[in-house]
């Protein structure tokens, strides 16, 4: 028996163990029995070639990893082998402490494209964002990487640097951004109040205890500024995390309705969540803030609050991550992250490269206050009256303002400032 006939043959025995777990009753998929034999063989010649004739000698088992690593990238970008490090790096990661930059990324045309830089991270304070593509790390072309083999690289020690060759959109060269690496220990929830009765929640990354972090900030902010008049959710280059936890803060918003449902081709896949009574903020008006970097479980809280008509969603187009994965765990350590599904939004909108399209548009932009110049008020007169008030003054006391810097958050609090007014009157 030659060399391709063996490969061959345990080609066939693998994909009969494969086709018999395909048949099992708990896995309910119409499944073609028969075994692509063509296909079969030609993997094996292929396999073949490349061991014997290859210009460096690769030992079989690492053939095997690369074909296994083959066939889940190229099933979708979100797909993948994960080696024991990589898995440890994950699970590490919903914890909100791991090493590294601090870059959630994704496959785009062979390079690494960033999805989001997280909050307080050495990429996002070095200004890495979301869409640029990394063409190389330090010196070596990223085209040809698998997604893992790049991550690997970008991970290393806290203290130790390493070099992002950038290519964005809108910039003629190049960028070279010299990083780094540290701990990223994400702050899953943060809060503060914008201005007397006006609240402001951040959510940088859906963590395991992120839906109980986002009640606590919200009965704080009830407690520090009552009455709440409104709440800005931002939720801006949060690129997702789980899906549990971004259900856990649409549920805490909603009083009742579907939050999202899932559907793929195994029964386990296809599964529906709804809202439980009691909406920890009664009513409170809520806008949220998504852009390019809004992805994934963060598009699941931002379409469940628009279809319901809970909050008014602001700002731009989202990431467009519609789309499940599962990490399977395999008997050595390792694993494998598998697309099983889709998601909806409560309205039946499948988001996956599309995204989460605003109520209202707001483009980020600079913006700076142009004072009056030389301007002369009726205070300003000699001689002039008074307004007959019992105050002293021209006008009231203002309240605090939020940073006009940040235009999007600017325009939300200005429109939870009209809903205000006008539920007053």
């Amino acid at each position: 028996m030659n060399y391709a006939t063996r490969i061959f043959c345990c080609a066939t025995l693998l994909f009969t163990a494969l086709a018999f777990a395909a048949e099992q009753p708990a896995v309910d998929v119409e499944t073609d029995a028969r075994l692509p034999l063509e296909e079969l063989q030609l993997f094996a010649q292929v396999f073949e070639q490349i061991r014997n004739a290859y210009v460096e000698e690769i030992d079989d088992k690492t053939l095997l990893e690369k074909a296994i690593t083959g066939m889940l990238s190229e099933l979708d970008p979100h797909s993948g082998f994960l080696q024991e490090e990589s898995y440890e790096q994950l699970q590490e990661q919903t914890t909100g402490e791991f090493g590294g930059l601090g870059i959630e990324v994704g496959m785009q045309d062979g390079f690494v494209k960033v999805v989001s830089p997280i909050d307080g991270t050495p990429a996002q304070r070095a200004g890495v964002q979301p869409g640029d593509l990394i063409i190389k790390l330090d010196d070596e072309a990223v085209q040809g990487m698998s997604l893992e083999e790049a991550i690997v690289k970008m991970r290393g020690p806290k203290g130790s640097a390493i070099t992002l060759t950038i290519a964005r959109e809108g910039v003629d060269a190049p960028l070279v951004i010299k990083l780094v690496r540290d701990v990223i220990k994400v702050e899953s929830v943060r809060s503060r109040t914008l201005e007397n009765g006006f609240g402001y929640v951040r959510i940088a990354q859906f963590q395991v205890d992120t839906g109980t972090e986002f009640v606590k900030h919200l009965q704080k902010l009830k407690g520090d500024a009552p009455p709440l008049k409104g709440v800005v959710l931002d939720l801006r280059n949060n690129p997702g995390g789980l899906l549990p936890s971004s259900i856990d803060v649409a549920d805490a918003l909603l009083d009742n309705g579907l939050i999202v449902y899932t559907q793929g081709r195994i029964p386990s896949s296809n599964s529906r969540f709804s809202a439980t009574p009691g909406d920890e903020l009664e009513g409170v008006p809520v806008v949220v803030l998504i852009n390019g970097g809004t992805a994934s479980a963060s598009e699941i809280v931002a379409g469940a609050l628009q279809d319901q008509h809970r909050a008014v969603i602001m700002g731009s187009t989202s990431f467009g991550k519609g789309s499940v994965q599962n990490v399977l765990p395999l008997q050595d350590g390792r694993a494998i992250k598998l697309t099983t599904a889709r998601y909806y939004t409560p309205g039946g909108r499948s988001i996956q490269a599309e995204g989460i399209e605003p109520d209202i548009r707001v483009a980020r932009a600079e913006i700076r206050v142009i004072e009056g110049l030389g301007s002369i008020k009726e205070s300003d007169l000699s001689g002039h009256l008074s307004n007959g008030n019992a105050k002293g003054g021209v006008a009231g006391d203002e309240d605090k303002t939020t940073d006009v810097t940040d235009n999007q958050l600017y325009e939300a609090l200005n429109l939870l400032k009209g809903i205000a007014i006008l539920g007053e009157k």
